[in-house]
């Protein structure tokens, strides 16, 4: 399953409009339908969404740098220096350096997740009690909303409209909420058609109005034409290495803080590059290092943003989303600080799953490393499959799956609905990443608030009971203080 899921992640990591998220989108439902609910599933779905996962990462370098064209947002400052190169005949050259960056950040990220998540969960269930996991949680969505998008105020506008659509349904108290009496709405959205809804259908939509747009010019294709010598010596690995070290350091830094993604680390990557090079080509003419920088970046978050998701079950970026999802799909397995507890005389069921998925990843970087440069050569093709033969493709199997799945045209309405509401995000410049994430964490949010209300005997200031719960909030408001100041200077 990992083999699999890996060379699809690369086919659709290189192929632009697509990238894993998506692809993990479609296969989720299917992958369940096909395996079942019990928990003998969840580490075959797991297997191949880590596969995904892995696999798009370096896929997206491809059309990045062949043809100036990112397959995956994170890719999009691979494309400052690698399409460079390429027009310099050294695009054999800057997809090896792709590829090995990128599997480097990677495998040092898997490192310091299987090193650090048992860690940090048993930290945290030590020292987090209810109180303090309620402002744990405002801090996170506090911090997507500051971090991903342009505007700090559309992201914790976006994150709070996540919320409002969890809290529609039955709450913690067993009486629906927002549900205008109607029976469909009284369990609740449901949470695939919502994510895959916002994600993917609204993307499609915005891609299907460009191409509308766009329908009179035809898409030329630039002819790759290489030249001189493109092998990877090891003075070329030596002089990117340093870059790589400190991408990677970087990444994965971002990428164990809750609710980071990989583009974020990619941009600081490159950024620190470019201050330490002192080569005579510059970055964004065409310097290796840059290539390298970037990619080290990006890769090195895939497996540091694990670390929040299985230590706190808190996800920090659209990948982690699906894993969580996948979790909560089919059982099993609940994310959060007793994954890692040992038990007296019996063995922890969680705790293997945990390590079945560290397991997986391993795997998937064996994969990287033997596989990935060959198929990351050999998939540029992918480019010239015409868009509007592959949006009405990816939108019937995305529909599909999620009726395979639901078995109900009222998942089918959900999504659509939330389609033209991730469509209309994406033209208000709202950012979807923070809705999907607050809309996990909602229901989390709510039972940690009503159960740090009670321990702390109906304390309304509950938030401030503790000095930890009164260093999150207080982190909450610092974060998005700075950058909302931080965004409107610049």
């Amino acid at each position: 399953m990992v083999f699999f899921g890996f060379v699809l992640g690369v086919i659709v990591g290189a192929t632009p409009g697509l990238g894993g998220p998506m692809a993990m989108a479609i296969s989720l439902p299917i992958l369940i339908s096909i395996f079942g609910f019990e928990a003998s599933a969840l580490l075959p779905v797991l297997g191949f969404l880590v596969g995904i996962m892995k696999g798009s990462t370096i896929g997206g370098a491809v059309p990045a740098i062949l043809f100036n064209t990112p397959g995956t947002p994170d890719s999009l400052m691979t494309t400052l220096d690698g399409y460079p190169m390429t027009q310099k005949g050294k695009a054999g050259k800057a997809l090896r350096i792709a590829h090995f960056s990128s599997v480097s950040g990677d495998t040092f990220s898997d490192v310091v997740l299987i090193v650090a998540a048992p860690s940090l969960a048993i930290l945290v269930e030590q020292f987090l009690d209810f109180p303090e996991k309620a402002a744990l949680i405002i801090l996170s969505l506090a911090f997507i909303a500051s971090v991903v998008g342009a505007n700090v105020w559309k992201g914790l506008l976006a994150a709070m409209l996540g919320m409002f659509f969890a809290y529609i349904g039955t709450g913690e108290d067993a009486y629906p909420r927002l549900s205008l009496d109607t029976d469909g709405l009284a369990s609740g959205l449901p949470l695939v058609s919502v994510i895959l809804g916002v994600l993917i259908l609204g993307a499609i939509f915005q891609s299907l109005e460009n191409m509308w747009r766009e329908m009179q010019e035809k898409a030329v294709i630039t002819k790759v034409e290489m030249s001189g010598d493109n092998r990877l010596h090891f003075s070329d690995i030596k002089s990117i290495l340093p870059f790589i070290g400190l991408s990677a350091s970087l990444g994965t830094m971002v990428g164990a803080l809750p609710g980071i993604g990989s583009t974020l680390a990619a941009t600081l990557g490159y950024a620190s590059g470019k201050r330490i090079h002192r080569g005579d080509i510059k970055f964004g003419e065409g310097a290796p290092q840059g290539v390298a920088a970037t990619e080290a970046a990006n890769s090195s978050v895939a497996g540091a943003n694990l670390i929040p998701v299985l230590s706190l079950g808190i996800p920090g970026n659209v990948s982690a989303v699906f894993i969580i999802l996948a979790m909560e799909s089919i059982g099993g397995f609940n994310p959060g600080p007793a994954v890692f507890r040992l038990m007296p005389d019996q063995i922890n069921p969680e705790m293997v799953i945990a390590f079945g998925l560290f397991t997986a990843m391993i795997f998937a970087n064996f994969l990287n490393w033997t596989l990935g440069g060959v198929f990351m050569r050999s998939m540029g093709i992918m480019i010239r499959v015409p868009k509007q033969r592959l949006l009405p493709v990816v939108l019937l199997l995305t529909v599909t799956s999620i009726y395979v799945q639901q078995t109900s045209m009222f998942a089918i309405y959900v999504t659509v609905f939330f389609g033209m509401i991730g469509y209309f995000m994406r033209k208000l410049d709202l950012s979807v990443l923070p809705f999907v994430i607050a809309f996990i964490l909602a229901n989390n949010l709510e039972e940690a608030m009503r159960q740090a209300f009670a321990v702390t005997g109906a304390n309304p200031w509950f938030l401030f009971a503790s000095p930890v719960s009164t260093g999150f909030m207080g982190l909450a408001v610092l974060v998005i203080l700075f950058f909302s100041r931080h965004r409107s200077a610049v």
